[in-house]
């Protein structure tokens, strides 16, 4: 995994932690929703998890209440960048 989390990443995400299989293209889309997808926020949780185990480092607080799949993509490779910047 390169230090960003990509769309399709974070779908194979979702369908391990969450159990929901979305289309990472749909991921992308202006003004998707987590809602629109059935994730909610302890779906979230489980991929904040899964990525804090995998690099070593803590998710930048809220990205598990993200709304959005793009929100949720700034808040945790802000928290990525910061890590290899360290």
């Amino acid at each position: 995994m390169s230090n960003n989390l990509s769309y399709p990443e974070l779908a194979a995400l979702l369908q391990a932690r969450a159990g929901v299989t979305v289309d990472p293209g749909d991921l992308e889309q202006p003004g998707a929703l987590f809602e629109e997808f059935g994730v909610d926020s302890l779906g979230l949780l489980g991929v904040v998890g899964e990525l804090e185990n995998r690099h070593g480092l803590k998710v930048t607080s809220g990205a598990e209440s993200a709304k959005t799949p793009a929100e949720f993509m700034d808040l945790v490779n802000t928290s990525l960048v910061t890590k290899a910047g360290a």
